[in-house]
């Protein structure tokens, strides 16, 4: 009996365009980037793991968070970077929250931001203040399943391929130019869990992918 190719590797995937690496230079400046977690906050130690092991020209000067419950703040204490929390619960518009979530990433001369599991709708107050600079994940391959519940939405339509994106966000949610995707296959007893499982393991690879991507647009742009 021959074997079911993806029963065999249910970790399988395509990631377009392929990964570079961006190693440390002494003679090109690290990105500087803000980095936006409402959870969990493993995209951001992803990010400040490969920092510290010298694999991404790039430093995190504050992390911001907005759940006083959000795992994300003790990573970034593990890894000795301040974190900031901004509770949208104490904002009465979500301009306001943007507002305050500027004037702190200028305080810290932040050039990138980077949404790594942030559970709010972005302003135009953000774009305007860091133009084609905040990039996103989403756990789809946009443009399709776009919002909230992107792995139940991919379930649901019984597709046999789903995956995750990285792009420059724009004020429309999950839209933007497309930086890096990885395809992901649906497996036929897949959960919601056991999918977005997998699923994120290809978020990590490809975020940081994407900044690998920026820090040597943005090496050849300062040479």
């Amino acid at each position: 009996m021959t074997a079911n190719p993806v029963s065999v590797n249910s970790n399988a995937c395509l990631i377009s365009p392929e990964i570079g690496k961006s190693a440390i230079d002494p003679a090109h400046p690290p990105l500087k980037l803000g980095v936006l977690a409402s959870g969990s906050g493993s995209n951001f130690e992803v990010i400040a793991q490969a920092i510290q092991n010298q694999q991404l020209n790039a430093k995190i000067p504050v992390l911001i968070y907005n759940n006083p419950e959000a795992k994300a703040a003790a990573r970034a204490e593990k890894y000795g970077i301040p974190s900031i929390l901004l509770n949208h619960r104490d904002c009465k518009s979500r301009e306001e929250l943007d507002t305050k979530i500027v004037k702190t990433f200028q305080e810290y001369d932040v050039e990138w931001v980077v949404m790594a599991g942030w559970m709010r709708i972005v302003t135009k107050v953000l774009f305007d203040a860091f133009p084609d600079r905040v990039i996103n994940i989403h756990p789809s391959l946009l443009p399709s399943f776009p919002g909230i519940r992107a792995v139940e939405q991919a379930l649901a339509a019984k597709v046999k391929i789903t995956g995750c994106t990285v792009h420059i966000a724009r004020l429309e949610v999950d839209s933007g130019p497309i930086l890096m995707q990885a395809a992901v296959p649906v497996l036929p007893d897949d959960t919601a869990e056991t999918l977005h499982a997998r699923i994120q393991v290809q978020e990590h690879k490809i975020m940081l992918g994407a900044l690998a991507l920026i820090a040597e647009s943005n090496r050849k742009y300062c040479d």
